[in-house]
């Protein structure tokens, strides 16, 4: 799920980065386009990026308008 164009399907690439202040942003692509979209729910506290780049890409691979995971879950 997104918040700009609502579910997407298909081949995705997915983006996780931490700002300055520790929130985690994540953002979502039609594999090889130039537009990015910002995953529902994103940015998030601060959290383990890389643990929760891993939640995202779990939920968004179960489908079901994924959104972006909470730290801690």
């Amino acid at each position: 799920m997104t918040d700009e164009v609502g579910v997407i399907t298909g081949p995705l690439t997915l983006r996780t980065t931490a700002d300055a202040d520790g929130e985690v942003r994540f953002a979502v692509q039609y594999q090889g386009a130039d537009e990015w979209y910002a995953l529902t729910g994103s940015p998030v506290a601060a959290g383990d990026p890389a643990a929760l780049h891993r939640a995202a890409l779990a939920a968004i691979r179960a489908g079901h308008g994924a959104e972006a995971p909470r730290p801690g879950c």
